[in-house]
């Protein structure tokens, strides 16, 4: 009996804003070999997360760009059918950059991370993966809420907002949350627990903000960049800290206009940082344990919103950009095992 193919999206043209069916194709592929060294692993969900779009450019970046013919690089979680690694062991649930595919090659490095005692594979996607570090590491190393003080998170709805804004509020902040439309502002208030939400789609985010940080904002979370950013620049406080997470207002054009509102970094004696996650692969444990407590105390909420197979991966990455979705976006590949 052969082995089963691999079913791959890859890369085919580079998209021009949204992507489009014929930027890609689903394939079948030979499964991979493995050498001494590595692992092979059945990809159960993939995140898609804006980052995913960059990597279609043939721009350079944290990562190098694809090129065509190759699977669209995503980040996932995966359960080890295969081992010639010491690191991981048959059964294994791990998160790694599985790409949009059935089975992948994983290594001893950077990219690759086994998540002990979870077993909601959603769960390792939204908070125990890329995005919880991401959000952990961005809120508590570079924002560093206090008690009292305002935080204001951008894209407060999607999945690393979500996470960053509860961190904030853990850590005694009053947090308000940007994003798009009435139905994404309920649930950054009701179902993640921020203390207010401001809608960009509204109209005059400036009076907005106004209204909602009366003493300024001691601390913003940016995974939007553009005139948000601008805006919450706008309102900065002294000694006001900016983590820049994402900018996936200008994603699609690949235009980056630089805020005005800059300047209040001088006036306000503010800090504006960049940070990448991949850089404190070391203290992923650290974030997972604090996240796991905070999930386990009934502290830290998650949503998910699934499409189902790799039929969909289009749709499920073009959706980032159209603001369909609260919480993290995934696609499912397969069944984990231990919910067959």
């Amino acid at each position: 009996m052969s082995d089963p193919l691999n079913r791959q999206v890859v890369l085919r043209r580079r998209p021009s804003g949204l992507v489009v069916d014929d930027d890609v194709e689903l394939i079948e592929a030979a499964p991979p070999e493995l050498a001494d060294g590595e692992a092979l692993v059945r990809t159960t969900y993939v995140g898609i997360d804006a980052a995913v779009r960059t990597w279609l450019d043939g721009q350079g970046g944290y990562l190098p760009p694809l090129e065509l013919g190759d699977p669209i690089r995503a980040a996932g979680v995966a359960e080890v059918v295969a081992s010639r690694c010491d690191a991981y062991a048959v059964g294994d649930v791990v998160t790694t950059l599985t790409g949009l595919q059935e089975l992948a090659v994983v290594r001893d490095d950077v990219f690759t991370t086994v998540i002990p005692g979870v077993v909601d594979h959603r769960a390792m996607l939204s908070v125990y993966g890329s995005t919880g570090a991401t959000a952990y590491f961005g809120m508590t190393d570079i924002c560093r809420p206090q008690p009292g003080e305002t935080v204001v998170v951008s894209a407060a709805a999607g999945a690393t907002g979500s996470i960053a804004g509860q961190i904030a509020k853990i850590h005694g902040a009053r947090v308000v949350g940007i994003a798009g439309g009435p139905e994404k502002c309920r649930a950054v208030v009701d179902d993640f627990g921020f203390d207010a939400c401001v809608d960009h789609r509204a109209g005059d985010l400036d009076a907005q903000l106004r209204e909602h940080c009366p003493k300024r904002v001691d601390a913003y979370f940016d995974n939007v960049g553009g005139p948000v950013l601008d805006a919450v620049l706008g309102r900065l406080a002294q000694g006001g800290r900016v983590a820049l997470c994402g900018v996936i207002s200008s994603y699609l054009t690949g235009e980056h206009p630089g805020p005005s509102n800059y300047v209040n970094l001088l006036a306000r004696c503010g800090r504006m940082q960049g940070f990448n996650t991949l850089h404190e692969w070391g203290r992923f444990d650290e974030a997972f344990e604090h996240l796991r407590r905070w999930e386990a105390e009934g502290r830290l909420v998650h949503r998910a919103h699934v499409f189902d197979g790799l039929e969909h991966a289009v749709e499920a990455l073009n959706g980032l950009f159209l603001g369909v979705n609260i919480g993290k976006t995934m696609v499912r590949v397969a069944t984990p095992s231990n919910e067959r």
